[in-house]
């Protein structure tokens, strides 16, 4: 049978959130004929196996925290049972579906066609999809958009590396682990530590060097690390992985060398949280002709979203903007899409001063330069820093071991103390963030905020009142 031939003006290749976003506004806003072409489920990494499923665990995490929390205030209760991890995980499935739901509804209305098929180059202009039913459809568009995003890295090329599961094989666990090994440092690691900790599993970090969330202020790196030790969480610095071997029985061996010498740890989950690789492998980008890659294979981008193929553009996790954030691709891809479509020439994202925020236990914000980063730029003469460490009024009934900490910093540049980056690390921080990134993206200088009047009392007062 020939292949079903259809022309566009506008292709998208992938079916997250940043993608979706500008196929929506292209059609929807500027009638542009617009198909969207994904092979999994509708939204992508986020509301799939990303930012959706994680924050409904990260509280159902800090409801067990505040369960624990609420005896210093004179509550006074029993768990019934414990934490029912799979009715849980169940209704969190449920939830994810219903926006995948939602997401297709969307396309419909905004007039996208979308398509459920694997997507491939056959030249700069021509798709080829394969269907679910294995018929083939060609696709002629004038200018084709790749948002394909990441998916998890794979493991170590160490005997029994299989045995773990990736990222994205934490939301599929159908009961709670009572011990776990995760490997990584960076949020998505850090984030599931903290999650499993405060809901009663047994938790072992696995991190190459002293500290995690490296990409952060040291303060963050510092603070958090401690506080992860405090409460309990297992961290193994300076890490490797020799081997993993199956006991039986649901129960795996790590073999690892860290900062203490060499050990094993008998445990029911091994998670790789090393990091995520473009999604590119299907599309056959050799067709292209020339398309440029980095080192890591994440395709070269412009500040407006352009590859150095004229009709190509690209956006998300797949290319190499250097923030891997839903809200980034959203709002770069409406903003792609309002320059191709829109007769918005300059329309573009400004990647400086985007705010981003762990899901730790405590919760980090963090908006601009680190410190190191505004001394290498600026010079150590051109840069103060104002800082504080404190404990929020909420712990004011609980003994010192229940008591978290609370830190934030401002590091400002120039005779007029401009604030080039925030970094909150506590109660409240990710909500807390969006306000102030406002703030900071406005110019906003160490005046500015010490002429705000401080709302008492809250954690907040005390980014006003730095001395």
């Amino acid at each position: 049978m020939a292949p079903i031939q259809k022309e566009c003006d506008f292709l998208v290749l992938g079916g997250g959130s940043g993608g979706l976003a500008c196929g929506r506004r292209a059609s929807g806003m500027h009638g542009a004929k617009t198909i969207a072409i994904e092979n999994k489920r509708l939204g992508g990494t986020c509301v799939n196996v990303g930012c959706v499923p994680k924050k409904i665990t990260w509280n159902a995490a800090t409801i067990r925290e505040t369960m624990h929390d609420a005896k210093a205030y004179g509550f006074h209760f029993e768990e019934t049972a414990p934490f029912d991890w799979t009715g849980f995980k169940h209704k969190r499935d449920a939830y994810v579906k219903r926006l995948n739901g939602i997401y297709e509804r969307n396309l419909n209305n905004d007039k996208v066609e979308y398509v459920h098929g694997v997507a491939s180059f056959l030249d700069r202009s021509n798709v080829s999809v394969k269907l679910d039913d294995g018929s083939i459809t060609n696709i002629k568009a004038k200018k084709i958009l790749i948002a394909t995003g990441g998916y998890p890295a794979v493991p170590p090329h160490i005997p029994g590396a299989e045995l773990g599961i990736n990222s994205d094989g934490f939301f599929d666990l159908e009961t709670q682990p009572k011990k776990v090994a995760i490997v990584g440092a960076g949020y998505i690691a850090i984030e599931f530590a903290g999650m499993f900790h405060a809901l009663g599993t047994e938790t072992h970090l696995f991190i190459r060097q002293d500290t995690f969330l490296r990409t952060f202020d040291p303060m963050i790196q510092e603070k958090v690390v401690a506080e992860y030790e405090r409460q309990g969480i297992h961290i193994h610095k300076r890490s490797s992985q020799s081997k993993v071997e199956d006991l039986g029985n649901g129960v795996k061996r790590l073999h690892y060398k860290d900062a203490n010498g060499e050990g094993t740890l008998d445990i029911e989950s091994l998670i790789w949280a090393i990091g995520r690789t473009p999604e590119t492998e299907a599309l056959h980008l050799d067709k292209l002709g020339g398309l440029d890659l980095n080192g890591k294979g994440h395709i070269k981008v412009d500040k407006f979203q352009n590859t150095n193929l004229d009709n190509i553009y690209a956006l998300g996790d797949v290319c190499d903007s250097g923030f891997e954030l839903t809200p980034v691709a959203i709002a770069a891809g409406r903003r792609l899409a309002d320059r191709l479509f829109g007769a918005q020439a300059e329309a573009l994202l400004e990647y400086e001063n985007i705010p981003s925020v762990v899901f730790a236990h405590p919760e980090v914000g963090s908006i601009g330069m680190t410190e190191p980063e505004a001394r290498k730029q600026y010079g150590d003469a051109d840069v103060k820093v104002y800082s504080t460490s404190f404990t929020a009024m909420y712990y004011a009934m609980m003994e010192p071991e229940d008591k978290g900490p609370t830190s934030y910093k401002l590091v400002c540049v120039g005779p007029e103390e401009k604030v080039v980056g925030l970094h909150i690390m506590g109660l409240g921080s990710a909500e807390m963030l969006q306000g102030f990134g406002v703030a900071v993206r406005m110019g906003a200088t160490k005046k500015d905020f010490d002429r705000c009047v401080a709302i008492h009392p809250t954690s907040a007062e005390e980014l006003v009142t730095l001395k």
